[in-house]
């Protein structure tokens, strides 16, 4: 499974209904589930960004049906990043020899 980090913050909506916005987290959990994916953190924070979320999907097509479902919702706008593990990371540079 791969691993992605996504970087999100509230719209207007989504601020408005900030006192919704851990029931709005377990229903994300609950549809990435249903795609194939799993919420495996979530963190509100302080800064640029109001939430930092990361998942595991078997592909980026996965990854991109959640973050599109996320965001048909309207509450955050969002940046996904692809994340390697160190192992990951071994074989990728394995590769410039």
């Amino acid at each position: 499974m791969a691993t992605y980090i996504v970087l999100s913050s509230f719209t207007d909506q989504g601020i408005r209904s900030v006192k919704d916005t851990t029931k709005r987290a377990e229903a994300v959990k609950a549809a990435a589930k249903r795609m194939g994916a799993t919420m495996t953190g979530i963190h509100w924070t302080l800064g640029h960004y109001d939430l930092v979320v990361t998942f595991e999907a078997p592909d980026d097509a996965t990854m991109t049906a959640v973050c599109l479902a996320i965001g048909a919702q309207g509450n955050v706008r969002s940046e996904t990043l692809r994340a390697f593990s160190s192992s990951e990371m071994g074989a990728i540079l394995a590769k410039l020899n």
